[in-house]
């Protein structure tokens, strides 16, 4: 079956296992507004084995999977549910392996997913759930969920900026990027 929509992706570099989300069956990336709007769930979050050059489909039918990011133990991917404003935990070993759950509810539209030097996650949004054309000047641009899920930071600044990844480097900076913009930015942290 050929991948319309193909989006996030990690590698295990332990394995060289490539996981990735194929975020429609039904809409290519120029249609990634009406996978939104139309509620499609033909999305899967996938596996790919270099070594024996197999796929696998391992959960069908979600709704707009985007970003994806390999727990640094190795046992579960977390993966970004633009639509409806989550993020999945998905288990790849141990005895919930194959199971998917409930991580996160998320204030705006996540895109990518990395991990922070704590344990948890950043995650870029798009935008926020209810943002409004006019009013504030500002909206938020990511938020970092931590090991339980829960919300533990927020990253606010202008609405003309609209992160599609941030991740977080050894050197405590943030790394914001967008398919928008023809620069990364860089945010300097104590």
């Amino acid at each position: 079956m050929p991948l319309r929509f193909t989006n996030g992706v990690d590698v295990d570099q332990v394995t060289g296992q490539v996981y990735f989300t194929h975020s429609s069956m039904n809409y290519d990336r120029s249609e990634h507004e009406m996978v939104t709007k139309t509620g499609d769930s033909t999305g899967r979050l996938m596996m790919y084995d270099p070594r024996t050059s197999d796929d696998t489909v391992l959960q069908p039918r979600m709704t707009y999977p985007n970003g994806v990011a390999l727990s640094p133990d190795r046992t579960y991917l977390v993966v970004a549910s633009t639509g409806p404003c989550k993020l999945l935990r998905h288990w790849i070993k141990g005895v919930d392996a194959g199971k998917s759950e409930p991580f996160a509810d998320l204030p705006g539209y996540p895109d990518n997913v990395r991990p922070d030097r704590k344990g948890g996650y950043w995650v870029a949004l798009h935008r926020e759930k209810n943002e409004l054309p006019f009013g504030r000047d500002s909206h938020l641009l990511a938020v970092r969920v931590g090991a339980d899920g829960k919300i533990v930071e927020q990253m606010r600044e202008s609405k003309k900026v609209r992160p599609t990844e941030i991740m977080e480097r050894d050197d405590g900076k943030l790394y914001l990027v967008s398919v928008e913009l023809p620069y990364v930015g860089i945010v300097k942290r104590k």
